[in-house]
């Protein structure tokens, strides 16, 4: 990472159910701290129970510098929760990295619906950030590897994809998560 990082600042939004302390949040935030960015990992509100409105909301409330210089690193509903929060904010950003995005009903969770009831507006989204990857792992059980992939797609981002990781969790063995530091690294070049 370049001298130019010590410029940067990142925000890492979990997922449903989730947390700040949870998965590989910490020893991104750390790596990431360790090389001068400045680094906060957000924790969404009533994470067992979201909502859509309540978390774009928050993120509203809570992100008030988001600059050319601010990037974002998000997981699962964190994905459609911060472009749905870059929407609102329509100025542009360094970059995204999403990890198991996706944009489209999942199945079994029926419940997040309201979060992809409509799409993003990818076109203006676009416009705003210039570096754009999503990652996913093809063996993920919860969200479809081709939603994920799908979700690239229709984003015009860079994907990502590692042949094993199911969908991140530390309870299957993911507490560091490499692709993302280096992805997330290059764009902050």
């Amino acid at each position: 990472m370049s001298k130019q990082a010590h410029d940067k600042n990142v925000y890492i939004i979990h997922e449903f159910d989730a947390s700040s302390t949870r998965h590989w949040f910490p020893w991104l935030n750390k790596f990431l701290t360790d090389k001068g960015v400045t680094t906060e990992s957000i924790d969404m509100p009533t994470p067992a129970q979201p909502d859509c409105k309540t978390w774009i909301s928050f993120l509203s409330e809570h992100l008030t510098s988001v600059t050319s210089n601010t990037y974002f690193v998000a997981h699962s509903l964190g994905c459609i929760t911060t472009l749905r929060y870059l929407q609102t904010v329509a100025a542009p950003i360094g970059g995204v990295v999403l990890v198991s995005g996706f944009d489209q009903s999942i199945p079994d969770f029926s419940f997040l619906d309201e979060f992809t009831a409509t799409p993003p507006n990818y076109k203006l989204l676009s416009r705003t950030i210039p570096n754009r990857a999503v990652v996913s792992a093809i063996d993920d059980p919860i969200v479809p590897h081709e939603f994920s992939r799908s979700f690239a797609e229709r984003f015009d981002a860079v994907f990502y994809e590692t042949k094993t990781g199911r969908h991140y969790l530390d309870v299957d063995g993911v507490t560091t998560l490499p692709i993302v530091a280096d992805v997330l690294s290059r764009m902050m070049e």
